[in-house]
This record gives C-alpha cells, structure tokens and sequence, in this order.
C-alpha cells in the first residue's frame, strides 16, 4: 500500500455535462425542458446564474446531487419528469422509460461523506465532479471497472501462482505492462476470462464504481474480502463513496490535503505523477469555488 500512489496515472473517463459558461443548441434544449418542468428561463442558449440555479433546484428536488452540472444523471431525471407529468409512472414504465435509479448519489450522501471526514462539502463535491467517473455503472447496471493487466501479474504472485505461463498464453490479461484495455462494458469479458485463471486475483486488478478504487485495496479498506467488496460496489453509488471515504479516512496524506483544500497534494497522491498534465489540482480548486458558492446561494450546507 505504501507506494501505490507512485504507480498510477488515474484519469477520470467521464460523459460531457453542460455547465455554466457553456453556450448553444445543447443548453437552449435544457432550458426548454427545465421551464416545462416548472423552473421558467429565457431560452437564450446562455448556460449562465440563472440557468444553475434551475438546475440545482430540479436536482435538489429530484434528490439528486445538487452541483449545477446538467450530466446524465440529471438529463435522465428531468426527462422522466417530463414524462410523468405527461402520463402515468405505470404507463411511462410500459412505454420502456426507466424508473428512477435508487443506486445512485444525493446531496445527503455527500453531505453525509463530508462529515465522517470532517471536511467542508464542497471539497466532496469538489472531488466528486473531477476525480469520479461521474456515473459508477455502465449502460448494462454493472459496477463501473477497468481490468488492469499489469496488477494481475503482481496478484497472481500475490497469491502464489507464477504469472508467467499466462503472460505467454494470455498477455491481454495478464502482462508487466498497463495496457489492452476494451473498455467500456468490455472490460467485464477480460475481467470474465481472467477470473477463470484465478478468481479473486481477477477482482483484484480491477478498478472499482464512481471513484474506481483497485480492488486489491480491499484487505486495507476493511472489507471481509474482495468479494465482499465487489458485491458492495454492486450495490450502489452510496456504497462506492464509502469506499472512497474508507480510502481517504486511511490515507493521512489525502485526508490532510482535503481538509485543507491542498488540491496539487490531493491530486499529486490521488492521480499519480502526471497529474499535472491534465490540471487536476486546478480542476478541484475552481470545483470547490464553485460548489461552495453555489451552496451557499442555495442555502444548503457548504
């Protein structure tokens, strides 16, 4: 565990959102829906104050996380809501619309996180917007992953199995280097197809939900076992920002940086070496501005 953080090179891969500042075709459309569902706006194209404001009050009413950002998750909650105001939930349901997604995250959830890490919530919220997928599952409800070959050959040591019959037979899975990634809901076949060399060293390569957390962590984080935390992680997003909030809470380092808004630290620990590159630290530091003003004009805990 000691020398995990020097490893990584942790990027976020995450659906486009719409946020204040952006312009066009794709928020006049958002306006249009957020005034149907009763929070009227000019429809002018301008994501600006007011067109937050609208978002994070259907996002609070939809019980949502309430950080302005119009992602998936909020886009698929406010067309259900379009859609029960025009007909019956039952008949919505038949007509093939989803119901709404219990797994996933609220305000309280956050607020919730921010508290067992006596840290203020917008750094949560801070952390939440950059450094997580943005969804902990893919389009087919499973747990959000990627496999990681490179790990499978230390697990596979781990265990006591020489890894090098299948670096041979199988480099896709198992191999001394990162790499040969599917993606997406692919990367359950070669989790499957590694599982049948040796199951729990699979789960173990494998990073995990929203804020994809190896599983090899699990022993540290204070699961019964990695399959214990893999069937938390099925669970629900709820059960992901635990394990992010056990990760934090047992890293001295991260935990400090957090509650002091040291977002090059934070980033440097938590995304690896070149977390520079993609300007984590400024990413979080203009999050956490923004959350915490826009908390605070919310009137909800900041």
């Amino acid at each position: 565990m000691s020398d995990w953080y020097a490893e990584v090179d942790f990027q976020p891969q995450q659906d486009r959102v719409l946020r204040r500042g952006d312009s066009g075709e794709e928020v006049r459309a958002l306006q249009q829906r957020l005034s149907l569902a009763g929070s009227p706006l000019t429809l002018d194209g301008q994501f600006g104050p007011a067109t937050e404001r609208a978002v994070r009050a259907f996002q609070y009413q939809a019980g949502l996380v309430v950080d302005g950002l119009a992602g998936p998750k909020t886009e698929r909650r406010l067309r259900q809501a379009l859609a029960e105001a025009s007909q019956p939930m039952a008949e919505a349901t038949t007509r093939g619309e989803p119901a709404p997604d219990a797994r996933l995250l609220g305000q309280q959830d956050l607020v919730w996180a921010a508290q067992q890490l006596a840290v203020p919530v917008a750094a949560i919220m801070a952390v939440n917007e950059v450094e997580s997928r943005g969804s902990g599952f893919f389009s087919n409800g499973r747990p959000a992953i990627l496999f990681e070959r490179h790990i499978m050959v230390r697990r596979l040591r781990h265990h006591g199995i020489d890894p090098a019959p299948h670096v041979a037979s199988a480099p896709d899975l198992v191999n001394t280097s990162p790499g040969g990634y599917a993606g997406g809901v692919r990367e359950y076949e070669r989790l499957e197809r590694a599982q049948q060399l040796h199951h729990d060293s699979a789960l173990e390569s494998a990073s995990w939900g929203l804020f994809q957390i190896m599983g090899f962590h699990w022993q540290h984080l204070a699961y019964d076992s990695v399959r214990d935390y893999v069937a938390e992680m099925h669970r629900g997003e709820r059960e992901h920002l635990d394990a992010f909030v056990r990760f934090i809470r047992r890293d001295p380092v991260l935990l400090s940086s957090l509650r002091h808004q040291q977002w090059a630290r934070f980033a440097r620990r938590y995304n690896g070496p070149a977390y520079a590159r993609n300007r984590y630290d400024e990413k979080m530091a203009q999050a956490f501005a923004s959350h915490r003003r826009g908390l605070q004009e919310s009137g909800l805990p900041a």
